[in-house]
């Protein structure tokens, strides 16, 4: 997600935080110094990590979950509204899904019922008041776990409440439906949280653009996922694209840019196989950096996706979403086409209109190397 800076990685999951959040933290650590001086903006900087505790602890519950079933997340990344993990497949079931959404909010519970225990109900009641510096770090910290809890069960997509929702709907109506739904009533509740933004909080606007802005997008994955499934790389690539030698120079490149329309121009060494991607932008970069007799290959980018003809198109979605192309090659590790979000949107529109259609695409023919 763009904005975000990584802070690390744990159980080989990393951590980004989105500059939103940091923006909430620092609206906290402004209000305690404003009404307690550079003491409680101290205290509030221990609150403030206590709270970035939880929230990671929320999502690694989320985490753990999911690896029961074989569902991996590569990354997390820290929002206003909570978390997001991106995950490297959906949810088979609809059951799945309802145990992974619930298992944030049951962290959150957790800490919140062993803070209360150790503290007294009657001292936790005293923490109404969140942002208040004068009420005790663990008292703040279990309200704050409180509130996290019943937040994120609000049945808003995209949060943990809008998963559920989308979960128990999914079990009647299919998945695609069921989001449908619940990004409608994220998106509704994103529009109610900007309206109260206008009365004196400024950050809530933030908040409702994103939860609008996510639901919208996890709308859209899944229906990808939907049109995706079942099809393979070999039927769903696009076969007439224009490659780039490793060995071609940067005025070969950009010959090969001004004859197509191509965002992304794979890059292929002497075997044909995938060496790296070069997008339109790459290329005018290295015109601007270089001569144009020189060679092209240190402009590419090295980590460059790529997936078996046969392989499901599930694998790459990760990727595609994220606006990236994915190269499709031979059982030889040759590339012979590409998957991009322009084919997916193409075969979403088409299953829309043909849900019973079979794609079959010649797979033999080579990609055109400029």
């Amino acid at each position: 997600m763009r904005w975000s800076l990584t802070l690390g990685t744990f159980m080989g999951t990393a951590v980004r935080i989105h500059v939103t959040f940091l923006l909430l933290l620092a609206w906290i650590g402004f209000a305690a110094y404003h009404r307690g001086g550079i003491d409680a903006a101290r205290d509030s900087l221990l609150f403030i990590v206590a709270i970035f505790t939880c929230v990671v602890l929320h999502e690694f519950g989320h985490i753990l979950m999911a690896r029961r079933f074989g569902i991996v997340s590569p990354v997390i990344t820290l929002l206003p509204i909570g978390g997001v993990a991106d995950m490297n497949k959906m949810p088979d079931k609809p059951g799945q899904e309802l145990l992974i959404a619930l298992a944030g909010p049951a962290v959150n519970i957790v800490i919140a019922v062993l803070l209360i225990l150790f503290l007294g109900a009657a001292n936790v009641s005293e923490a109404i008041e969140i942002s208040n510096p004068s009420v005790g770090l663990l008292q703040r910290l279990a309200a704050v776990n409180i509130f996290l809890a019943l937040f994120n069960l609000i049945p808003a997509f995209p949060m943990d409440g809008g998963r559920v929702l989308r979960a128990a709907l999914s079990m009647w109506l299919g998945k695609a439906r069921a989001t449908r739904i619940a990004a409608q009533i994220g998106q509704g509740f994103a529009f109610l949280l900007g309206f109260a933004g206008l009365f004196g909080n400024p950050l809530l606007l933030f908040i409702a653009i994103f939860v609008y802005i996510a639901a919208a997008g996890e709308a859209q994955m899944t229906d990808m996922f939907e049109a995706a499934r079942g099809l393979r790389a070999g039927d769903a690539m696009e076969t007439s694209i224009a490659a780039i030698p490793r060995a071609a120079t940067v005025r070969e490149a950009v010959d090969t840019l001004l004859a197509t329309s191509q965002d992304e121009f794979p890059v292929v060494d002497a075997s044909g196989r995938l060496a790296g991607f070069l997008s339109r932008p790459d290329i005018v970069s290295a015109l601007r950096a270089s001569d144009p007799g020189g060679p092209i290959a240190p402009f590419m980018r090295q980590d460059a996706a790529a997936i078996g003809m046969g392989e499901n198109i599930d694998a790459a979605l990760p990727k595609l979403t994220e606006g990236s192309a994915v190269g499709v090659t031979d059982s030889e590790g040759r590339l012979v086409g590409l998957l991009t979000r322009q084919s997916l949107a193409e075969i979403m529109m088409i299953r829309d209109v043909r849900p019973d259609w079979r794609f079959a695409r010649p797979s033999d023919n080579p990609p055109t190397v400029a």
